[in-house]
């Protein structure tokens, strides 16, 4: 059901949705900050700038990569089995598969039509993309679960997976070069580029009232400020980011958020804060704003960095085992253009 729809929060309140399971597959590969700052090193010394500041100014020790082009569509089919295996259905049950991922490798078709293939999920299986930066994967928890609340759905499959290492080595060749990289200022419109990572999540929205073990979807807000929809742009080549800008503009749109959302749901005590996974400083904002409890914010980022719309799940795939049945969880996402998005659960 939605409410409020107009200036402020779209509002949403689900019925009968549930997440069956949740699931990540790891990208072998570390890539840590030391080894960036080893292939920057030169740049960094002509731009008098100092090594560690992945991990001093983001909190980024590492990330994790793929070893080749088609191990991210493989690791993203991996997930979505994993995560059919852990809610018990198989591919015959799925009615919808939503793919959610930023990387793409073509225009069109969708990535979805490939992993629906590769899955062997029914003809009747509906099957699309949805690509909204890093709040596709919570987006797609919404619709499902609205899908499945007016009877159009019944098992809903969420997939995604991400391979930054294109842009990685985009990044690091044009900071290198004497030609584009000319200023310190130049630098930092690339920095959140090397904060990314690969990684691939999956996970299954179905009907609570026939899997009672599920977690119920309460219900969630979303909210758009898309007057900030040029503070970070990306493609293969890099990403191109007001670093100040999209803290402040994200900042303040999710605290907007949060307080209207407080006509509807009480969210000042929950048990987890499931967050995505910017860097130190976006998290810390956040929890410093929210008055959040910092001990119920699990974080990726340091091991992982920012995995793209990846982060939220795989981050709540690994703190699924320090949660106890009941406990309140609030998904909360925002994504470049700007968009935000929170959804409670009830573990």
């Amino acid at each position: 059901m939605l409410q409020n729809s107009g200036q402020g929060n779209a509002t949403f309140h689900h019925r009968n949705a549930a997440l069956l399971s949740v699931a990540e597959v790891e990208a072998p590969e570390v890539l840590t900050s030391k080894d960036l700052d080893k292939r920057l090193a030169d740049a960094l010394k002509r731009l008098k700038l100092p090594t560690g500041l992945l991990q001093r100014v983001a909190g980024v020790k590492s990330r994790r990569n793929w070893r080749s082009d088609g191990d991210v569509r493989t690791a993203t089919v991996d997930a979505a089995r994993k995560a059919m295996d852990a809610a018990g259905i198989t591919a015959q049950d799925v009615s919808m598969m939503v793919n959610t991922s930023v990387t793409r490798e073509h225009l069109e078709p969708s990535v979805a039509v490939g992993i629906h293939h590769e899955l062997g999920l029914p003809s009747s299986a509906m099957n699309f993309d949805i690509t909204n930066a890093c709040l596709g994967f919570v987006n797609a928890i919404t619709l499902a679960s609205s899908m499945i609340d007016a009877g159009q759905a019944k098992y809903v499959l969420i997939v995604n997976g991400e391979d930054a290492r294109k842009v990685q080595d985009a990044t690091v060749e044009r900071i290198n070069s004497l030609e584009k990289m000319v200023s310190r200022d130049d630098f930092m419109m690339e920095f959140a580029s090397l904060t990314l990572g690969c990684g691939a999540a999956a996970a299954v929205v179905g009907p609570a009232d026939l899997h009672p073990e599920g977690h119920r979807i309460v219900g969630g807000v979303t909210r758009a400020a898309t007057q900030h929809h040029e503070l970070c742009v990306g493609d293969h080549r890099g990403m191109y980011t007001d670093a100040r800008g999209l803290l402040d503009g994200g900042l303040q749109l999710v605290m907007d958020a949060w307080e209207d959302a407080k006509a509807h749901f009480s969210w000042e005590n929950m048990d987890s804060y499931v967050t995505h996974q910017v860097s130190q400083l976006h998290t810390s904002s956040i929890i410093k704003a929210a008055r959040l409890d910092k001990k119920r914010v699990p974080v990726t980022y340091p091991e992982l960095g920012n995995v793209g719309p990846a982060s939220l799940p795989i981050t709540l795939a690994r703190e699924a085992a320090n949660l106890a049945r009941g406990a309140r969880v609030l998904c909360m996402g925002v994504g470049s253009g700007l968009n935000t998005a929170m959804v409670e659960l009830e573990w």
